[in-house]
């Protein structure tokens, strides 16, 4: 069943609505390659969504929510029932971003029959605008398959999450002269096949930079450049709820500071019964 559905403002907590601004679209995006860059983070829930969407060019929701929002270990037990979930309310939350949706690992790989499945169930249940998949020049065919049949494509190259056990580990990539040729080959191979853009994470700087200049759609990077043609990066990670963050992250804020107080704060009024006071409590008519 879709869960595509407005929210109702006058009960959710979500309220204030953002006003409605004219969305993004996926051309648009393809048309900023070597122009203003774009600004890129992920999202999971409505009031993420509605915060970040007004600065925003593209909302990611990520399976990167597995680890995030589930603490989980990996992003390889992330299903397809969860994106849809996260990316409807993703959606609901946004009125200016392009919002794309991550496709879990083994919701594609198998075949490009299999991919498209998983992408149409995506984008009909959630109402985003495109999906991202993983994997260079042996996903080139499923990324084609899926472009000529009317879903706009994201590439995802360099580390590779849901390849974690295969590449062994978190580390930066393209440090050899095997690996680094490889990167390149699968991003040229993507953006031929058709994708409208693609992240490049966790590469050598200069291998990041080869390849903005050589592809044709925009290259976004994590842990890459900043002469890539946008910028991405965990929302929960660059304001500073968790401890421990990739290399790449920078901490804009100390989010995580702010809950501690807040709460340590709540608790001391609780127990010390000065919450809750008048203004929070009914008190009965003159």
């Amino acid at each position: 069943m879709s869960t595509t559905f407005t929210i109702d403002t006058a009960t959710s907590r979500a309220n204030p609505t953002p006003a409605p601004m004219k969305r993004l679209t996926v051309p648009a995006i393809r048309k900023r390659k070597g122009g203003e860059p774009l600004v890129m983070l992920t999202a999971y829930t409505v009031r993420m969504a509605q915060l970040l969407d007004p600065q925003c060019d593209i909302l990611l929701v990520g399976d990167s929510l597995g680890q995030v929002i589930y603490g989980l270990p990996s992003t390889l037990p992330v299903t397809l029932d969860m994106m849809c979930a996260h990316g409807a309310a993703v959606v609901r939350g946004s009125y200016h971003s392009v919002v794309v949706i991550d496709m879990p690992f083994g919701s594609y790989e198998a075949s490009p029959q299999a991919a498209f499945a998983s992408a149409a169930r995506i984008m009909a249940e959630t109402g985003a605008a495109a999906v991202k998949l993983e994997g260079g020049v042996a996903m080139a065919p499923t990324v084609a398959f899926l472009s000529e049949r009317g879903v706009p494509v994201m590439g995802h190259v360099g580390l590779t999450p849901q390849a974690v056990n295969a590449l062994g580990g978190y580390g930066a990539r393209g440090r050899s002269e095997a690996e680094h040729a490889k990167i390149l080959a699968d991003a040229r191979a993507i953006a031929d096949a058709g994708a409208f853009a693609i992240v490049a994470e966790g590469i050598l700087e200069p291998l990041a930079r080869t390849i903005t200049a050589e592809v044709a759609c925009p290259v976004i990077g994590i842990g890459a450049s900043a002469q890539c043609d946008g910028q991405v990066l965990v929302t929960e990670d660059m304001l500073g709820l968790f401890e421990r963050t990739p290399r790449f992250v920078k901490t804009f804020e100390d989010m995580a500071g702010r809950i501690s107080a807040a709460v340590e704060t709540y608790a001391r009024d609780v127990r010390s019964r000065t919450f809750p006071g008048v203004d929070q409590t009914y008190l009965p008519k003159d």
